[in-house]
């Protein structure tokens, strides 16, 4: 455990848990800073096959950043601008991990809570999680490296709806909205999530990286060069391609290495 941020590891499935529940999870600059040091190690580590993100307990996911800070750490512009460099380059590392990210959501997740699963791949709820980001009440403005992967997630409209309303949704709206990929009963989102994990890991992981990799280049306007486009047939020379399509002959499960 460090700075609340606790890990785990299963094999190839890591827990990254928000580790505060007497404060529902509620987000220091410490914790910021923790989660970005975690997951840039996480990024380097190649036997991770997926990263399962959740807050402690099933209360919330997170409601955000501890207000209790702001009167010593974001008290003005100069200390805003240090506090969310830490959370600007969290935010940097959960962008650029080369694994699948899948949220696992309990209860609240508003603010930079809402932030850090949009940074994910995947989503799962319960039916009575609830997502919002009223900062407009805090008079506070979402900044671009916060706003960006929302904008990318559900389009600018829906992330204006979010922020000028300030209105606290649920899981049912949030589903429609695209704000979350699966909505189940509360007390299944853990098994779920560990589900979708699992169905992740048993892929091929050069694969899964590739795939992120090409998702995010595909949200540039820029056109494609032809290096890239060569570069979406370097599967064909991997091991785990000839691992892959021997054992679908054999009809047996493939035991990919990440070669």
């Amino acid at each position: 455990m460090s700075d609340n941020i606790t890990v785990t590891r299963d094999g190839g499935i890591v827990t990254v848990v928000l580790d505060r529940p007497a404060k529902l999870n509620a987000l220091t600059h410490a914790m910021w800073q923790a989660l970005g040091d975690t997951m840039r190690a996480l990024s380097a580590d190649d036997s991770v096959r997926c990263v399962v993100l959740c807050g402690a307990g099933e209360k919330a996911f997170s409601p955000g950043n501890d207000i209790a800070e702001f009167a010593t750490a974001r008290s003005n512009k100069a200390q805003a601008i240090e506090y969310g460099r830490a959370m600007h380059e969290t935010a940097a590392a959960l962008e650029a991990c080369p694994h699948p990210l899948v949220a696992q959501i309990h209860g609240i997740c508003v603010g930079g809570g809402l932030e850090i699963a949009a940074l994910c791949d995947l989503r799962i709820c319960g039916t009575a999680s609830r997502f919002g980001a009223p900062i407009k009440n805090l008079g506070l403005v979402m900044a671009y490296a916060e706003m960006a992967p929302l904008v990318r997630l559900v389009g600018p409209a829906v992330t204006l709806e979010i922020l000028l309303e300030g209105r606290i949704i649920d899981a049912a709206e949030a589903l429609a909205k695209g704000l979350v990929t699966r909505v189940v009963a509360d007390d299944a989102v853990a098994a779920e999530a560990l589900a979708t994990a699992q169905r992740i890991a048993e892929g091929a992981p050069l694969v899964a990286r590739w795939h992120k990799k090409f998702a995010r280049r595909l949200a540039d306007s820029r056109p494609l060069t032809e290096a890239e486009r060569d570069e979406c047939f370097d599967c064909f020379d991997t091991d785990d391609f000839r691992e892959g399509y021997a054992a679908f002959l054999a009809k047996t499960k493939p035991a990919f290495k990440a070669r």
